[in-house]
């Protein structure tokens, strides 16, 4: 994209200065986010009197679009709004969400009729209740949707130096995760022990903090103009090639248009690729294709062979992104059925302290930050020493499968022992068990040792494999990966729910257990597909590309 014209004898845009503006929205915006979304489970449960396993698949959802809709919005902002119109907006609506989701945790009236201890039955939420409960957390989610890819494109962009960048990226998601920290710790406490409106309503004004900070900044901001969306060529090349199944293909170069390149030279491979064969369809020039002038005369009609390469790439790299959707599955899965088990285990530090269930997570985050760090500063130097090699993208997302694998397998040991447990005291429904939560920590350190394997190895094989394009869109992949794990799990656990009664509303009359060993074996069957998958691929060569002078299309 290309930045704003400036008025003569405007201050220059950009740099450093608008970093405190870009890093206090990160902060309030993030622990705006955590604060009503890390503990939505429990809210459902105890002053919606929702039941439990739909409390999850409710939060599994809403994570599934808190993962996935930021891509949505980082288009937006590339191709049609521009970042600011996109954030401001996002953060407005946000902030509308956490307002009408903090009245229902204070007016009576937007909420059911509190289940007392003991009671058997209890009052569900009526359907203007449901839907205003519903509507907030619409709200929020889409506010999340429109900041969280946006804000950290809109802070590189006020940076040339690559360096600055990795600086600016580094405090980023360093913001990130002290903001979801504190949001799990500090927040979460106040829900559970002194109010959720005062919760709720801390969370609001993080949000409106971090809307403040950013608008305030706006004069300094280097914006860019949007482009058109380099899906669009993508989506060219199909509706072209299929419109010209019929042509017979050339062996000819010159018989294919090619992507102009500034200075009159084209980058291009020296042939159409034969992999694929049919899309290059989409790239034969025939009669009408190009004006008197050698531009394209119908866009839908006739592309760059270097967008039907581009679209080659992504298929190619397809079967490896489809091993994620599995991969992550189990652990979208784990984060619910966590806070579930924590709500009915001991949960006490002190005889008048207890952790709240919805802060176990937050095992998962320090383990990946710390794992994140030993990584980087010590297991990476040393394969490197050993071997004089570094690790690929696709060894570090294996190690992560494995790791990934072995949390649920932990999770099932712990689950039965839970359940023997609570068989022994002839505990039934959600009774608390006498055994600490805590011994579901070590499943919760090894999935995030998992994830700081996983995550950058993903980042870096998408980046580095996806075309330059929408080189943009390559950290995004993995939030979409995450967005459609948590449908799937979603989809499991219903699946499962409706098939078996390992799932009941109290879960000390269920088979929790069982269902960790399901995402076990699904999780093994899956690290076999992927091994397949990463055996066959073929690194994208980058190298044997050749500039060739030559007309245009």
């Amino acid at each position: 994209m290309d930045a704003e014209p400036q008025p003569f004898g405007a201050p220059k845009k950009g740099g450093w200065v608008t970093f405190p503006f870009l890093i206090a929205t990160m902060a309030g915006l993030t622990l705006a986010a955590g604060g009503w979304s890390n503990n939505i489970i429990v809210y459902l449960i105890n002053e919606f009197n929702i039941k439990s396993i739909d409390a999850a698949q409710i939060a599994n959802i809403v994570n599934g679009c808190m993962a996935l809709f930021p891509i949505l919005g980082a288009i937006l902002a590339d191709s049609y709004l521009g970042s600011f119109i996109v954030i401001s907006v996002s953060s407005l609506i946000s902030m509308v969400g956490i307002l009408v989701l903090t009245l229902t945790s204070t007016l009576d009236t937007l909420k059911p009729t509190p289940c007392e201890n003991g009671q058997s039955t209890c009052t569900g939420p009526s359907k203007a209740q449901i839907g205003i409960l519903y509507t907030s957390l619409a709200l929020s989610t889409v506010g999340v949707a429109g900041t969280r890819f946006t804000l950290a494109a809109m802070g590189a962009d006020q940076f040339h130096n690559p360096k600055h960048q990795g600086v600016f990226f580094n405090w980023y998601f360093f913001t990130m995760y002290a903001a979801t920290l504190v949001s799990m710790v500090g927040i979460v406490y106040i829900q559970d022990n002194v109010s959720w409106g005062l919760g709720y309503g801390l969370s609001g004004a993080a949000n409106l903090i971090g809307l403040a900070a950013f608008v305030l900044g706006r004069r300094y901001y280097q914006l860019l103009k949007p482009q058109d969306s380099p899906f669009t060529g993508l989506a060219c090349v199909l509706v072209a090639a299929f419109r010209k199944r019929k042509a017979l293909l050339s062996l000819k170069i010159e018989d294919y248009c090619q992507e102009p390149q500034p200075g009159g030279t084209k980058l291009v491979s020296a042939t159409p690729t034969s992999s694929f064969k049919f899309l290059n369809h989409a790239a034969l020039v025939t009669p009408g294709d190009l004006n008197s002038d050698g531009s394209i005369n119908k866009p839908w009609n006739l592309c760059t062979l270097q967008q039907v390469e581009d679209l080659k790439t992504l298929i190619r790299i397809s079967p490896i992104w489809s091993t994620g959707i599995l991969l992550h599955t189990p652990i979208a899965t784990q984060m619910s059925l966590v806070v579930l088990q924590a709500l009915a285990m001991d949960r006490h530090l002190r005889p008048r302290f207890q952790i709240p269930a919805g802060t176990m997570m937050i095992f998962v985050t320090i383990s990946t930050s710390i794992s994140l760090a030993i990584i980087d500063r010590f297991l990476l130097p040393t394969f490197h020493k050993l071997t004089r090699t570094s690790p690929t993208p696709l060894k570090r997302i294996g190690v992560g499968h494995v790791l990934t694998i072995s949390s649920m397998a932990l999770s099932a040991l712990v689950e039965s022992k839970r359940l023997t447990t609570a068989r022994t005291h002839n505990l039934t429904g959600n009774s608390i068990v006498p055994l600490s939560v805590f011994w579901m920590v070590p499943q919760l350190v090894v999935v995030g040792v998992g994830e700081a394997f996983m995550f950058p190895g993903q980042v870096m094989f998408y980046y580095q494999e996806f075309p330059k394009s929408i080189k943009s869109t390559a950290a995004a992949m993995v939030a979409v990966l995450i967005g459609i794990a948590f449908y799937l799990g979603t989809a499991v656990v219903d699946f499962i729910r409706k098939t078996t009664g390992w799932l009941p509303d109290g879960i000390n009359d269920g088979r929790m257990d069982n269902v960790y060993w399901v995402l076990t074996i699904a999780g093994l069957v899956n690290f076999g597909y992927y091994l397949v998958c990463s055996w066959m691929y073929k690194y994208q060569n980058v190298e044997n590309k050749e500039v060739i002078s030559s007309n245009p299309c």
